[in-house]
C-alpha cells in the first residue's frame, strides 16, 4: 500500500518539529500539521517569553546592588509596553526560525488543525485528507482553568504574555513551578503579588529543604505566600476581582492567575475511534518507545504526560525516529533528569530528593547554607543553599539540589557527574573554583546529622 507520507507529524512544537527535521534528513517523506503558532508552549507561551521576563524581573535588584557597589544610578519605572512589544517580536522571529528548520529540510507542512480518523489517515481542518506509514501525535498541552465558580474571571499562564498592562496587584493561584515562578517574576516588576496554595508548602514532589528554602526567600523578598489556602469565591467588583479566601480573607485583585494545572491537547483528536488508549488525565498512553496500542501511531511530549519538559520532548522525538526509521529501537531514558525552575533564586536538581532516597535506602545528606559573597556585599539578606544526596552504600551522589543565583547553569554541570554516576568521593576529589557558590559542592566534609 503507498502512503502520501512515511510520516505525518500532528503539532509544530519542540518534540514535534524535532522528529519532523530528523526523519526528514534521513530520506522520509514527512508532513506536519500545526493548528497555532510554531514552536510550540516552549517558544511561544512558555520558557523562552518567561526565560525573558525573568531576566526583566531581575534587574532592580542588580541596579540597587549597583549602586552599593559605588555606581551612581538613575532606574526609571519598568515599561512593560516596550517590553512585551520587544518580546513579542522576538517570538515572531523565533517562530520563522522553526518555520525555516522544516521548510529547509524538506517538511511539507499544513496550517490547519489535523484530526486522526485511522491508523494511517488524518484528516485537516479544511476536510482534506492525508494517508502517512506513520504518524507522530505531538501536539503538547495547555494550561486549564479549574472548575469551580468564578473561575472564568482568572487567567492563564498563556495570557500573561498578552496583558494590555501589568497589574498592580495580582493573587496566583497555584504551589507548582509555573505559580512559584510567575510570582517571583512579576513580584520583580513592582507587582503587589500575592500567592495561594492549598498544600502545606510549594513545589511538591521537589526536595523538602530546598522548597522551604524557596519558600522563604519568596516571602522574604516581599510575595505574600499563604499556605494551605485556597479561593472560596471569586466575584468581578467594581475596578477588580473580589476574592475570599478559605480562611476568610477578603481583597480585590487588578487580575487573578490560575497556575493549578495542564492538560494535554487530545479533545475532539479522534483518538479513542481509532483504538489509541487515553488515561485518567486524557494523556496518550505509550510504551518505552513511545509506541501507542496502534503499532502504526506513536506519541511525544507533553500530550504523553510522562515528563513534561522541552528537552525530554526533543528526546524523546529523537528516540522515536532512532526506532522507527533508522532500525535502532531507543527507549527514552527519563533517569536522572536535571532541571531547574526560575524562582529568585533559582532552584537547580537533578536525581533523588532526601524524603525519596530515604524510603530507598539508608543515605548522608550534605547540606549548607550561605549569604553569597556578591549579594552580602551589598547588603541583601538572601541566603542560598546547596545539598548533596549520598548513598550509604556506594557513595554514588543520588540526588544534587541547588537554590541560589544560576542554579540552572550550575545544575546542567552537576547533572553530567550525577548521570555518570560520580560519587562523593569524586566531588571531593575536585578542586575547588575559588571565589564560586558552587565550590560548596565540592568542600562540604561532614554529613548533616538528621533525626
Amino acid at each position: 500500500m503507498s502512503f502520501d507520507y512515511d510520516l505525518f507529524v500532528i503539532g509544530g512544537g519542540s518534540g514535534g518539529v524535532r522528529a519532523a527535521r530528523v526523519a526528514a534528513q534521513g530520506g522520509a517523506k514527512v508532513a506536519l500539521a500545526e493548528e497555532d503558532r510554531y514552536g510550540g508552549t516552549c517558544v511561544i507561551r512558555g520558557c523562552v517569553p518567561k526565560k525573558l521576563m525573568v531576566f526583566a524581573s531581575e534587574f532592580p535588584d542588580a541596579i540597587a546592588d549597583a549602586a552599593e557597589y559605588g555606581w551612581t544610578v538613575h532606574a526609571g519605572g519598568f515599561d512593560w509596553s516596550a517590553f512585551k512589544t520587544k518580546l513579542h517580536a522576538e517570538l515572531d522571529r523565533l517562530e520563522n526560525v522553526y518555520r525555516g528548520i522544516l521548510k529547509n529540510n524538506g517538511v511539507e507542512t499544513y496550517d490547519a488543525r489535523a484530526k486522526v480518523i485511522g491508523a494511517h489517515e488524518v484528516e485537516l481542518s479544511d476536510g482534506t485528507r492525508k494517508s502517512a506509514k506513520h504518524i507522530l501525535l505531538a501536539m503538547g498541552g495547555r494550561p486549564v482553568l479549574p472548575d469551580q465558580e468564578g473561575a472564568e474571571l482568572g487567567i492563564t499562564s498563556n495570557d500573561i504574555f498578552h496583558l494590555d498592562e501589568l497589574p498592580k496587584k495580582i493573587l496566583i493561584i497555584g504551589g507548582g513551578y509555573i505559580a512559584c515562578e510567575f510570582a517571583c517574576i512579576l513580584n520583580g516588576l513592582g507587582v503587589d503579588v500575592t500567592q495561594y496554595y492549598r498544600g502545606a508548602q510549594i513545589l511538591r514532589g521537589f526536595d523538602g529543604e530546598a522548597r522551604g528554602h524557596v519558600s522563604d526567600e519568596m516571602i522574604s523578598n516581599g510575595i505574600k505566600l499563604h499556605l494551605g489556602t485556597n479561593i472560596a469565591q471569586m466575584t468581578r467588583g467594581e475596578g477588580g476581582i473580589d476574592v475570599t479566601a478559605t480562611n476568610g480573607d477578603t481583597q480585590m485583585f487588578d487580575q487573578v492567575m490560575f497556575a493549578t494545572g495542564r492538560a494535554p491537547n487530545t479533545d475532539d483528536m479522534g483518538l479513542e475511534a481509532v483504538g489509541i488508549e487515553l488515561g485518567r488525565k486524557g494523556e496518550v498512553l505509550v510504551d518505552d518507545y513511545s509506541q501507542t496500542k496502534v503499532p502504526s501511531i506513536y506519541a511525544i511530549g507533553d500530550v504523553t504526560d510522562r515528563v513534561n519538559l522541552t528537552p525530554v520532548a526533543i528526546r524523546e522525538g529523537m528516540a522515536f525516529v532512532e526506532t522507527v526509521f533508522n532500525g535502532n529501537p531507543t527507549p527514552v531514558d527519563h533517569e536522572l533528569i536535571p532541571t531547574a525552575i526560575f524562582t529568585q533564586p533559582e532552584m537547580g536538581t537533578v536525581g533523588l530528593s532526601e524524603e525519596d532516597a530515604r524510603e530507598q535506602e539508608p543515605i548522608e545528606v550534605y547540606s549548607t547554607s550561605f549569604k553569597p559573597m556578591q549579594t552580602a556585599f551589598a547588603g541583601r539578606s538572601g541566603r542560598v543553599l546547596m545539598k548533596l544526596i549520598v548513598s550509604k552504600a556506594n557513595r554514588k551522589v543520588l540526588g544534587c539540589h541547588i537554590v541560589a543565583p544560576g542554579a540552572g547553569e550550575m545544575i546542567q554541570l552537576a547533572g553530567i557527574a550525577v548521570k555518570m554516576g560520580a560519587t562523593k568521593e569524586d566531588f571531593d576529589r575536585t578542586v575547588a573554583v575559588h571565589p564560586t557558590m558552587s565550590e560548596e559542592l565540592v568542600t562540604m566534609k561532614e554529613p548533616q546529622i538528621r533525626q
